[in-house]
């Protein structure tokens, strides 16, 4: 069985890589490069598997997941400047790829270990990552 919870949050951010060329950014950037940033509605979804618990019905009480997404991520990225207010992306080049990927790794540790857990987390209305550990 799996449930979701979908949210969303505002965040700015700047594609690149401090050890290369601003030429050298742009070329493989693009806009997405651009030295005074740019942002994006981002919208979460965070997918819990599991067995359905006898005594609750549940497979995790939704309430819960929402509180873990507002503390974990919502709180920490939600009208931030990744690059500049987040730790996480001091060194890590906050590509949707990474940022699913270090939402994950805030997420799993919370999470019972026989639950499985996917992030999903869209850019854009065209673009969309998957990650589930890994």
């Amino acid at each position: 069985m799996k449930i979701s919870r979908r949210e969303n949050f505002n965040a700015a951010h700047r594609l690149f890589r401090k050890d290369w060329s601003d030429e050298k950014n742009a070329s493989v950037f693009g806009k997405c490069s651009n030295p005074n940033y740019h942002g994006h509605n981002y919208i979460l979804e965070v997918i819990v598997e599991g067995s359905i618990d006898p005594e609750t019905g549940y497979v995790l009480d939704l309430k819960i997941l929402k509180d873990l997404i507002k503390d974990e991520v919502i709180e920490r990225f939600d009208h931030r400047n990744l690059n500049l207010d987040c730790a996480e992306f001091a060194d890590l080049n906050p590509t949707t790829e990474n940022i699913s990927k270090v939402i994950w790794e805030a997420l799993r540790p919370k999470l019972d270990a026989k639950l499985g857990l996917e992030v999903i987390l869209s850019e854009t209305d065209k673009n969309k990552v998957y990650y589930s550990g890994s």
